[in-house]
């Protein structure tokens, strides 16, 4: 065991078994021995590659996105943008760029990043410069009454989640217990509670079902405080058309797949977001939603092939070839373009967003 997993099996003997979404919390976010409080897990070094690292493409264009979407608004001013789980702070700052280069002055929006790891922070930091920035640990620490734009891509799949298996005496929960002296998976000894299991229909013996209660507050959180302001928010993440009955809680390293329960703190841990379940809970809270669209679609209505085109009018033929290749890893129905989903929620009274098509609710 590992430093975190003796940690977690010392909690063990003293609390009982911890569920998925306690053992993910402590994975991600040990103040000591946590993956995204202890390194920057970005890029082509770290374990995986988000969006914005793959072109400055995605970035640029969720930029004019905000943009455009503020100006059909009526330019309210003040305005803020602000970022959830920010990363290396690349999305930003290519947007930033992208909005200052197509109106020719600073870009009209205060910048706010919510991230609760110093090490991200100081990364975001050096990404963005000497740009004014402000950052908080939740997105209820964001100051003002004024409109806010909400970005928010791969910020949900990293919030915890509830896993339950079907028995044939009903759901139970999947708990973290300490088995032959490591970390494993096992079932809870009583059923699953109903508030879990309510909204699920019967499953097959062996069936596991995911349920996501901490993210389906903070969306609805992030629908309330727009409807509050006014605003927008705008939400990428990967899916699966199964939810909830699929087991989509995965770990990678190295940009590899690994066992989810070895080396705690080491590998990041995530899961698919259920984007039905987010509708109903912003609409809940009163946000009109848009989507979800796949994110490929999106992209292109969004204009990234002129983009691409504009980009390699200027490039050597090594850069035009990673152009098309970022471009095809973006929008491909065969990876990112369809398993990765984009929902815009909107204040009532808010014009529709540009890259939903007809699609509002």
């Amino acid at each position: 065991m590992n430093t975190l997993a003796v940690k977690l099996a010392e909690r063990i003997a003293q609390n009982g078994p911890l569920t998925i979404e306690d053992y993910m919390t402590a994975c991600l976010l040990d103040p000591e021995h946590g993956y995204y409080t202890t390194r920057d897990p970005f890029g082509a070094p770290g374990d995986f590659i988000t969006a914005p690292e793959i072109s400055q493409m995605f970035g640029e264009l969720i930029g004019l996105w905000a943009l455009m979407l503020w100006m059909q608004a009526g330019e309210p001013s003040p305005a803020k943008l602000v970022e959830l789980g920010p990363g290396r702070g690349t999305l930003m700052a290519d947007a930033l760029r992208a909005i200052e280069s197509a109106t020719k002055a600073h870009a009209p929006f205060d910048v706010h990043l919510v991230e609760a790891s110093p090490t991200l922070r100081k990364r975001q930091n050096a990404t963005l410069g000497d740009r004014a920035v402000h950052w908080h640990d939740r997105l209820e620490d964001v100051p003002g009454d004024t409109p806010r734009i909400v970005i928010a891509n791969e910020f949900f799949d990293a919030l915890p989640i509830r896993q339950l298996v079907a028995t044939p005496q009903g759901w139970r929960e999947r708990m973290v217990d300490v088995v032959d002296d490591r970390l494993q998976a096992r079932l809870s000894d009583e059923p699953a509670t109903a508030s879990l299991t309510e909204d699920l229909p019967d499953g097959k013996t062996g069936q596991v079902a995911e349920a996501a209660p901490s993210r389906n507050v903070q969306v609805a959180r992030i629908a309330e405080d727009i409807v509050r302001h006014g605003g927008a928010a705008l939400l990428i993440d990967f899916t699966d058309d199964a939810l909830p009955l699929v087991d989509t809680f995965q770990a990678v390293r190295s940009h590899s797949f690994a066992d989810r329960f070895d080396n705690p703190g080491e590998a990041d841990l995530a899961s698919a977001v259920d984007f039905s379940a987010f509708a109903q809970h912003t609409r809940s809270a009163g946000a009109v939603t848009h989507g979800p669209v796949c994110q490929g679609l999106f992209l292109q209505r969004l204009g990234i092939i002129q983009r691409a085109w504009s980009l390699k009018a200027k490039a050597t033929p090594e850069q035009a070839t990673e152009l098309d290749t970022a471009v095809d890893r973006l929008v491909s129905t065969d990876g990112m373009g369809r398993d990765f989903r984009v929902m815009a929620l909107t204040a009532p009274g808010w014009p529709r967003p540009e890259g939903f098509g007809g699609t509002q609710a």
